[in-house]
Order: structure tokens, then sequence, then C-alpha cells
């Protein structure tokens, strides 16, 4: 009786709670929600208070005052400010469901591969605490590969590798399961950071990681040998007298900066090949590598992979919401793939 009231009051959600972005699935109408994982943050009198979260947060980081904060309460694919995650994921729920304070959805929330059971109870307490009635957690990889299409119930390999914010998951699926998984925490927020080193290195200038990021979708690129040479123009602050100041940024210059955490992911896809058992093996050499997330779309990044690999690399129809479609998916299907699931109730 009541679980029927309750869903007549609610609507289950699949979230893909991102470091840089938290996307939104709710059941029977699709993505609904794509805003940056960001909070901004009041202090004063010793309490914290909540000013803006998502797109309007965003647009306050590197130019708050004192007193305000704009923080970003996931880190490397985990919680790393489990007060704000609250408040985030609360604030969301609440946007979908016009502010009703009685929805108490059923959720399903992506983790990556290598979280500690201590950082997916955090996760999955966070959500209760925001609202939800029942909370169930999936692997970022399997659901990248349920939202790129793969056929991860059956019994052959397919390999997906899913660039994000904060983790790079290589994971080997096979029937329902993952048969290996490595996550290594370098994602589009490390190759920022690699720009803004490099930057400040080669030009003594100080970016933010807005412009960063903004230099990475324009003009960056995961090879030296680039075809079409782009540039940039970059204002930041002179290190050396202190004032503002404008350099130009070539294509190869962002490739030489990305070198770093481009030799990480491939270093942990060759680890992935390294430990798959022959007959998936030969699976993969036929289906090949599957890139999804924001990270894919980092311009000549699939030929370098193909390169290094010899094997064939395709890019997801739409990596950015490969997770949480495949997320929304399981939610949708939860009878049939309830498998697929961390924790099975």
């Amino acid at each position: 009786m009541f679980s029927k009231l309750f869903n007549l009051f609610s609507s289950d959600m699949a979230i893909d709670l991102g470091t840089a972005n938290t996307l939104v699935y709710v059941k029977g109408k699709g993505v609904i929600l794509d805003e940056p994982s960001v909070v901004a943050i009041a202090s004063g009198n010793g309490k914290r208070q909540v000013l803006a979260v998502g797109e309007e947060a965003k647009m306050m980081v590197g130019r708050t005052p004192g007193n305000i904060q704009a923080i970003r309460p996931l880190r490397d694919g985990v919680i790393a400010d489990f007060d704000i995650a609250e408040e985030m994921i609360k604030h969301f729920i609440r946007k979908i469901h016009n502010r009703h304070t009685f929805a108490r959805p059923q959720i399903i929330i992506c983790v990556p591969s290598g979280s500690t059971a201590v950082e997916r109870r955090a996760i999955q307490e966070s959500a209760e605490s925001a609202g939800a009635r029942r909370v169930f957690l999936i692997e970022e990889s399997m659901a990248a590969a349920i939202g790129a299409g793969l056929p991860v119930t059956e019994p052959t390999g397919s390999m997906v590798v899913d660039i994000g914010g904060g983790t790079t998951e290589v994971a080997i699926i096979s029937l329902g399961g993952i048969v290996y998984a490595r996550s290594v925490r370098v994602g589009g927020d490390k190759m920022d950071d690699a720009i803004i080193s490099y930057v400040r290195r080669k030009h003594n200038l100080l970016i933010g990681e807005a412009s960063a990021e903004r230099i990475k979708k324009g003009i960056g690129s995961a090879s030296m040998k680039a075809q079409d040479e782009k540039e940039m123009k970059v204002k930041g602050r002179d290190l050396i007298n202190g004032i503002p100041k404008e350099v130009t940024i070539k294509t190869r210059d962002v490739a030489e900066s990305l070198a770093e955490p481009v030799a990480t992911i491939i270093e942990a896809i060759k680890t992935a090949l390294e430990n798959t058992p022959p007959e998936l093996s030969s699976d993969i050499v036929d289906k090949g590598i599957m890139l999804t997330g924001g990270g894919a779309l980092l311009k000549d990044l699939d030929q370098v992979l193909r390169n290094e690999t010899n094997l064939p690399v395709s890019i997801a129809e739409d990596p950015l919401s490969c997770v949480v479609l495949g997320t929304g998916y399981t939610l949708e299907h939860m009878s049939t793939l309830k498998n697929v699931l961390i924790n099975q109730y």
C-alpha cells in the first residue's frame, strides 16, 4: 500500500554523480538534468550556507569574495565533502520533483571501480540523507558499457575505457559482470592541471581552471603529430611582475602538457589487457576498445590509443551521457539487470 503511494509521488532516478558534472535520468522521462558538480557556500559565524548549486555556482569559481567559496564536493570520483555533497544531491532531487518535500525516489548512483567500501557507503548515505527511499550502486564502467550499447550480459568480452573528470575507468566485461577493472585517478581535471602547470612553467603565466578547460576543448590534442596546428590566446596573471598578460598557446604545446596524463591512461589500458583471460582477449581483438566519458572527446586520443595497442578504438555515440544513460537503462530494466548492481536487495 505505502510503496504504491510513494511511487505516485516520486519519480525513480539514476544519477551519474561525476567529479565535473552531475547528470540525472528520471524513469520514463530520460536525462532531464546536466549541471556542474559545484556548490557555492557562504561562511560566517561558524556556519556554512548554500548560496547556489550547479551552473550558477560554477560561474562563481575563481571569482568569489573571501566569505564565499565555490566547492566541488567530489574529487577523483569520490565524495571529498560529505555535507556539501548531500546538499547538492538534495538540491537536484528537489529541482526534479518541483520541490515536493514528500518525494522519496528510488535511486541508482554510479561509483568508480577503485572506490573503497567506505567511499561507497558515504555516497549511499548522502543519497539516503538527501531523501532517497532506497539507494542502489552500479560501477561506472558497467554503466558506461551499457550506455554505449555493448552486449554486457552476453558471454563475450567487451572493453570499455571511461575517461571522466576525476577518474579513468578501464574494464573488461562479460556475462553481466566485471572480469577485470582498473581505476586510475586521472581524468579531465588532471589534464586541466597539466595545462595550468605547463603555461606557468613555459610562459610564467598563472591561469585558472576555466581557462585551462577552454584551451583543452578548443585546441587540445593527445598527439604531438596533430595534423591541424591551431592556436589560442589566453589571459592570466604574469608571475614575474603580477600584472595581467596575454599569451598565445598552440596545439603542440597542449599535446606536450597532456603527455603525462595520456601516458597514465595508456598504461592502465595495457595493464588491463595483460590481465585479460585469453578467450576474452580474442573477443577484444575483434571488437576493440570503446571510449566513453568527456575525455574521449580529446582530439586524436583514439588514434594515439590505436597506435599504442594495435586494437580498433571507437568513441561512443554520446560519450558524455553514456554513464547516465546506462544507469538509466538499468533503472528501467531492474528485473533483468539486477545482477549488474553492486548491492542487490
